[in-house]
């Protein structure tokens, strides 16, 4: 990120009232030097439950969610990563693209459950319905080995981000919101379809990316995964260029006006009921 750049986005950030930078995501074969990622474990897929050679039991033992990992970077500055190998659970494996279709388990874990073995997490009416769905969504491959996503801070002159991810409550979203329209002139630019949480972070994105379409995607609405965020907090995922587009063009929009003086009075409200509470 050039200098004027990385200072636009300082001011960017003020007027939206967000004291964190953006994650960025992007996909690479190299491993990252530092950071951290899920343990290694073997990939739960499709052919191998046939063959009953996955130990449900181990794998479920070692779950660990994509948002708790990249909600870890947020806080210590330093990327999470994810691979075919470190995956942490048979969500992230399937919705980040190191595997397809998903397991018959894992459906039926999501959907309905399964008798005498597992309740389901009712996120969808049927095991049908949500193979059908995943179907549909068919997530694009892994471009490279390993999913990476940190601070865009520690990005070198070399790297570029893929996607960009905002961490925002409803006040500061609809200036992101509002904006993604300013910049592209499309009213339909900012989607919110169903998935998990990582699914509206990296796989629809990618999803749209790879149909030659620059939309941004309201997630956050998965309930396993809201331990993960702050209260009243969603994402906001964008393609890089929309992102810098944004940058670029903020000051000519309506977040210069009097109108959202008004609303940067109730972020600053809303910051402050929700800052973190320091001991005496």
């Amino acid at each position: 990120m050039s200098n004027q750049l990385d200072n636009d986005l300082k001011k960017f950030l003020d007027i939206l009232g967000l004291n964190e930078e953006p994650v960025g995501i992007f996909y690479t074969d190299n491993e990252p030097t530092e950071g951290f990622s899920p343990k290694p474990m073997p990939l739960p897929t499709r052919e191998r439950e046939i063959k009953d050679e996955i130990d449900w039991q181990a794998t479920f033992d070692q779950f660990s969610c994509v948002m708790g990992h990249v909600l870890r970077a947020r806080k210590v500055k330093k990327p999470a990563f994810f691979s075919a190998e470190q995956f942490g659970c048979p969500g992230c494996a399937f919705w980040l693209g190191f595997m397809k279709p998903q397991a018959e388990t894992i459906i039926h874990y999501v959907s309905t459950g399964i008798p005498n073995y597992m309740e389901g997490e009712l996120y969808c009416d049927s095991p049908d319905e949500l193979r059908r769905i995943q179907n549909d969504i068919d997530p694009e491959p892994a471009s490279g080995k390993y999913c990476v996503a940190k601070p865009l801070n520690l990005f070198t002159a070399d790297e570029q981000p893929e996607l960009v991810v905002l961490f925002a409550r409803p006040e500061t979203l609809c200036g992101l919101h509002q904006l993604a329209t300013f910049v592209t002139n499309d009213p339909e630019v900012v989607a919110s379809p169903w998935g998990a949480a990582c699914t509206n972070m990296i796989t629809w994105p990618y999803k749209y990316l790879a149909k030659g379409e620059q939309r941004a995607v309201l997630g956050g609405w998965d309930p396993s995964a809201r331990k993960f965020f702050s209260t009243d907090e969603l994402t906001f995922t964008l393609p890089y260029e929309m992102f810098n587009q944004m940058i670029e063009r903020f000051s000519e929009s309506f977040l210069t006006t009097p109108t959202w003086s008004t609303v940067q009075k109730k972020i600053q409200r809303s910051n402050k009921t929700w800052a973190p509470k320091t001991s005496r």
